[in-house]
C-alpha cells in the first residue's frame, strides 16, 4: 500500500523557519515527481512546490519563491520543504504529493497528482 507520511509542521512566529519532510513507503517513487500543496481554511488546495525525480527540474508558486526551497534525497524516497521568512498567510495544512508518471513535475493542478500524504499543520503567528 502506497503511503506518504509528512512531518515537521508546527507553530512559528512570522519571519521564522520550518522544515517539512515527506517519506514514501514504496521505492518506486524514486522515479516520480514529488511536491507540496497547501490548504488554508476556507480555501482550495493550492500548489506550493514540486521537484522532478532527479531534482533537475524544480517549480515554485510565485507566493513562495525566494523563501521556500524544495529538495529530495536522490536515491531515497523523501522530499523536503525548507520554509524561511514565513508569513501569517503561509498558515495552512501542507500536503505532500506524488505523481505516478515520470513526467509533469511542473503540473500545478491538484487533480493530476495521484498520491497524497495526511497533511501537516503549519501555523505562522504575527
Amino acid at each position: 500500500q502506497v503511503q506518504l507520511v509528512g512531518t515537521g509542521g508546527g507553530l512559528v512566529q512570522a519571519g521564522g523557519s520550518l522544515r517539512l519532510s515527506c517519506a514514501a513507503s514504496v521505492r518506486t517513487f524514486i522515479y516520480y515527481p514529488m511536491g507540496w500543496f497547501r490548504q488554508a481554511p476556507g480555501k482550495e488546495r493550492e500548489f506550493v512546490a514540486s521537484i522532478s525525480w532527479n531534482g533537475g527540474s524544480i517549480y515554485y508558486a510565485d507566493s513562495v519563491k525566494g523563501r521556500f526551497t524544495i529538495s529530495r534525497d536522490v536515491g531515497k524516497i523523501t522530499v523536503n520543504l525548507q520554509m524561511n521568512s514565513l508569513k501569517p498567510e503561509d498558515t495552512a495544512v501542507y500536503y505532500c504529493a506524488a505523481r505516478s508518471v515520470v513526467s509533469g513535475s511542473g503540473d500545478y493542478r491538484r487533480s493530476t497528482w495521484d498520491y497524497w500524504g495526511q497533511g501537516t499543520q503549519v501555523t505562522v503567528s504575527s
